[in-house]
């Protein structure tokens, strides 16, 4: 899976890709064990697609919550003063 089609998901899209690639790497691990497994580079496929996917969502929801929840400004100078004065 390429980078630039799961930056193109929306957030739910990628959340049911992550599910979807759980149970193929279910069914790949019974597979493997009963020797049914055909193309076993198919498992670390499916293992870094399921990674690449929860650091793009989470890298998406953390920039969604940077920009809903501007950060407020405390008053350092305030401290730096009373810190000064003592």
């Amino acid at each position: 899976m390429k980078v630039d089609d799961i930056r193109a998901m929306s957030l739910d899209q990628m959340d049911d890709e992550v599910l979807k690639l759980k149970k193929e790497r279910f069914n790949l691990r019974f597979q493997r064990a009963t020797g049914q497994l055909e193309n076993t580079a198919r498992v670390r496929q499916v293992r870094r697609d399921i990674a690449r996917l929860k650091t793009l969502a989470a890298q998406k929801r953390a920039g969604e919550g940077a920009q809903a929840k501007p950060k407020s400004k405390s008053k350092p100078k305030a401290k730096a003063k009373a810190a000064a004065e003592k």
